[in-house]
């Protein structure tokens, strides 16, 4: 029987790279859509699983020791706080410190005392999307963070993950079954553009067959650099954050779930308590450790607010996007109605609304993102 054709993952993998080749589309058609347009027919499958149940905020008991479930307005410190023991070695270092404008000597003991080194990763404590996330190199830095920062509320710092790959994976466990299972893998890479030595960044940025389709997304960040030229054949990246809204590219990760893989996140996932649904974000050394289940460091742990994140590689049809999103709510609509069989009280619409609309307040007074 002649050999199936590999497909790039394959390829990438059999080569032992750490990326994938990335997508000949560049963008697909409904990647960059306004929000209310995409979502439209995900609240209208929300609303009628709400019916069902009677609950519309059924998915907010799916992780009944996290806020909301992890909708919004959770503390991500919270959540990685509650990891035990046995699963704490997986997650990078972290300690978190409430904000104040008048300098970061609070911030640098907290450093300190969770042993942490620059460069530390910094972001918001409550937020999604990449929302306020940088990198700092020095207390000058952290300094004019914070000032940006809403005093009062709490910034997480944590270890800066060196391994040159990141992942977000979806897991799913009800709570009558015994395993959880990995439906999702989302690999994410920063945009990069190459120097010629005469074009300046603008231009490389503009002309770039993605970068420049949503140029929207990196020029504001990149003010005061826009008019260099780099260097023949100097790498320049366009976002640190790895997160789509903020122009990172996704990549379906898919066939790296195996056995090896879902019993290690399946493990992991178990140290945190009444954790059934979320996506844990990673960062990696390789495609071949991933498969195995290892290599792999924990930056996040989201809720029922994340998303199966592959959805958004350029290659993903509209309707297969939607499929996904039906599925993973419905599942979250599913695990909720046992979780509330069990006494474990959903958050109220009510609730879940006000939670929203701190985040809301809250993310709109964040520094902007590296």
């Amino acid at each position: 029987m002649p050999e199936r054709p590999r497909t790039q993952l394959q390829s990438a993998i059999a080569q032992g790279a750490t990326r994938p080749a990335h997508s000949e589309a560049p963008v697909s058609f409904f990647e960059f859509w306004p929000g209310w347009l995409f979502y439209f027919p995900v609240v209208v499958h929300w609303l009628l699983l709400g019916l069902r149940h009677w609950c519309w905020s059924l998915p907010t008991a799916a992780n009944p020791r996290i806020t909301t479930g992890g909708l919004c307005g959770e503390s991500k410190l919270s959540i990685l706080r509650q990891v035990r023991p046995e699963g704490a070695s997986l997650v990078a270092r972290t300690t978190g410190v409430v904000a104040r404008s008048d300098g970061g000597d609070a911030a640098e003991a907290a450093m300190r005392a969770a042993e942490l080194a620059w460069p530390v990763v910094v972001k918001p404590d409550i937020g999604c999307n990449g929302t306020g996330v940088r990198l700092l190199h020095d207390r000058a830095a952290l300094d004019r963070y914070l000032r940006d920062f809403p005093a009062g509320e709490t910034i997480v710092l944590q270890r800066f993950v060196e391994a040159p790959n990141e992942a977000g994976l979806f897991y799913v466990r009800h709570p009558d079954e015994p395993e959880g299972r990995v439906t999702s893998v989302t690999l994410k890479r920063p945009p990069v553009v190459v120097g010629d030595g005469r074009s300046t960044l603008r231009q490389l940025v503009l002309a770039d067959p993605r970068a420049g389709k949503v140029s929207h997304l990196y020029l504001p960040r990149l003010q005061g650099r826009l008019e260099t030229v780099p260097a023949q054949g100097e790498p320049v990246q366009l976002v640190f954050v790895g997160n789509h809204c903020k122009g990172s590219v996704f990549e379906n990760g898919a066939e790296l779930i195996t056995p090896a893989l879902t019993q290690a996140v399946d493990r992991l996932a178990k140290t945190v308590p009444d954790f059934h649904f979320g996506r844990i974000d990673v960062r990696f050394e390789s495609l071949g450790l991933l498969r195995r289940g290892e290599g792999f460091t924990v930056i996040e742990i989201n809720g029922v607010g994340s998303e199966a994140t592959h959805i958004w590689d350029p290659r993903t049809r509209l309707w297969d996007a939607w499929k996904a999103q039906f599925f993973h709510y419905g599942a979250a609509f599913r695990i909720g109605a046992a979780n509330r069989r069990r006494g474990f009280a959903p958050a109220g619409v009510r609730e879940m609304y006000r939670d929203w609309m701190r985040q809301r307040r809250l993310m709109a007074s964040y520094p902007l993102n590296d």
